[in-house]
């Protein structure tokens, strides 16, 4: 009979303990020295291993021959712990036998010494499913074992135990394992089977058994069935996943505010049979990304995510201000606790919309959201006139590896002709090829994120960021053209400076831009601020009443 992966590849020894050394080192060193208690509690999330070292231990107090706290394997004692023929371990599953009789007959069988080990092992799984009257019966013996019984408890859910039942155990919390760690242990299984896993499929395995090696072991074991040689797109079809790129799509739709689409995209994805259940924890998920893009620096740690998944998330983030992110998670976790409840496509296409339709939601997060894109003057990316700029040229200082335009400064009153001095450098002109100034700002659309740009750039420099307070950015091809005093121009002469700058657009936009100044058209008739922001929130989508 075929064997499954997690039952073939279950450790023997504490060593092969994949991401517990806080557990496995602890319980070797008291084996070696010969302090085994008399009570352990093994607590923490499923598949993390507390089953796997219970078994572990039982061998290793039992072993006649132990290697360093490890089970041999080798002696009769291993050997009959491990196919079955020795009684004197017992795995009880209080699930099934939650009853105070149950409790009963150990205690009763506690009192006989072992048939053929050293220690009599009871291990009692999910023991917080236990009945009161269960532990109260539990509480004697375990306080006051025999001296040849050792009582070992598992639970996932350690808050339901009685303060007496963990005041009489030595209490071990295993971790969720590292996605890394439990990559590398797929990728070591997949090779002993004679099968190819990519390092990517085997990091979003990790990443979908939420830290649980048993189901990244299973989920494994269901994508071989399918191909020797699991690629990311054989793991999306065996776990039942939308791909990345359908959570991008449907991201990009709510940073364009486009319900059609995102409807669209949910309509395919239900015709394929995914679970929209999933589907709404899985975009929630990539929110949670676009938010760690957007507020940290380097957020590859917490992302766990391909390089590739990784520019396209700070791409999207750069698209969207943080209130429109915090907005969409929040619409995204209620809606995933509706979908339990309701129809759960409705109810997924009602939170699209919704995330997608910001005029149709009164709360205050969509209100900020609403503002945010107001205040940048792009709507999340709906609207974005060009203005054209009466400026001759576009000149650069000669600077490797690109060329930097230099700010120029407004023109004033003149000044008495001083007497000529030593005529400057000439500025570099422009390559040819290369788009004038008048050209670049005729194409150029407003840039939302700026504001997180200069958040950016004050973790490195606050004064740098207060000298472009009040600025703002438009972008025109592989140009970034700001807007700002000319304290902040003066700054960006600096070399230093620019590269602060630079860094700060690549970790928001995830791309690099080339530096220019942006010229306001000069109008003698000045716009009444009523009527600029009126049209602005027309062009916002914000309904507005005329009288």
């Amino acid at each position: 009979m075929y064997k499954v992966l997690y039952r073939k590849y279950r450790p023997q020894v504490f060593s092969d303990v994949v991401g517990q050394p806080q557990v496995t080192v602890t319980l070797k060193n008291e084996l070696m020295r010969g302090r085994a208690a008399h009570a352990y509690l093994f607590t923490g999330s499923r598949g993390t291993g507390k089953t796997t070292c219970a078994r572990i231990l039982a061998r290793a107090v039992n072993c006649l021959h132990p290697v360093d706290g490890d089970p041999c394997g080798e002696c009769e004692v291993c050997r009959g712990l491990e196919d079955g023929s020795m009684m004197d371990v017992v795995e009880i599953d209080a699930a099934s036998n939650n009853g105070v009789e149950s409790v009963r007959s150990i205690v009763e069988e506690s009192v006989f010494t072992p048939a053929g080990a050293k220690y009599r092992v009871y291990i009692i799984d999910e023991v917080h499913m236990l009945s009161g009257a269960a532990f109260n019966a539990l509480l004697k013996t375990l306080e006051e074992p025999p001296a040849h019984v050792i009582f070992i408890l598992a639970t996932t859910e350690v808050h339901k135990l009685l303060p007496t039942i963990l005041s009489r155990c030595q209490r071990f919390d295993f971790r969720r394992i590292d996605p890394e760690l439990m990559a590398a242990r797929l990728m070591e299984v997949a090779g002993l089977e004679g099968a190819e896993l990519d390092h990517d499929a085997a990091l979003l395995i990790a990443r979908v058994a939420d830290g649980a090696l048993r189901d990244a072991l299973s989920l494994l074991d269901q994508c071989l069935g399918r191909d020797r040689h699991v690629t990311p797109d054989i793991v999306y079809a065996a776990a039942g996943l939308a791909s990345r790129e359908y959570l991008g799509r449907l991201a990009e739709a709510a940073a364009a505010w486009d319900p059609a689409a995102a409807l669209g995209i949910i309509d395919r994805l239900h015709r394929e049979s995914k679970d929209l259940s999933r589907l709404c924890a899985e975009l929630a998920e990539y929110f949670r990304g676009l938010m760690l893009c957007k507020i940290m620096r380097d957020p590859g740690p917490l992302l766990q995510a391909s390089g590739e998944e990784e520019r396209e998330l700070r791409r999207l983030s750069g698209a969207m201000g943080l209130g429109t992110v915090l907005r969409g998670l929040d619409l995204l976790e209620n809606a995933l606790n509706r979908l339990r409840g309701g129809d759960q496509r409705v109810q997924l296409e009602m939170a699209m919309v919704r995330l997608c339709s910001p005029e149709l939601d009164t709360t205050p997060e969509s209100l900020i959201s609403r503002i945010e894109a107001l205040e940048s003057g792009i709507a999340l990316q709906r609207v974005s006139e060009p203005v054209a700029v009466k400026e001759e040229g576009f000149t650069a200082e000669p600077e490797p590896p690109e060329a930097v335009p230099e700010a120029e400064p407004e023109p004033g009153p003149k000044e008495p002709e001083a007497p000529k001095a030593a005529a400057p450098a000439p500025r570099a002109r422009r390559a040819e090829g290369e788009p004038g100034l008048e050209e670049l700002i005729a194409g150029a659309q407003r840039f939302g994120a700026w504001p997180d740009i200069l958040r950016q750039l004050g973790t490195d420099s606050k004064s740098v960021a207060m000298a472009f307070e009040g600025s703002s950015a438009y972008v025109s091809g592989d140009y970034m053209l700001i807007d700002a005093p000319e304290i902040a121009f003066e700054l960006l002469k600096k070399a230093d400076q620019r590269a602060r700058l630079r860094e700060a657009i690549t970790r928001v936009t995830g791309r690099p831009y080339k530096l220019g100044p942006y010229r306001k058209p000069k109008s003698d008739v000045k716009e009444d601020p009523i009527d600029e922001l009126m049209r602005r929130a027309r062009a916002a989508g914000v309904p507005v009443e005329e009288e």
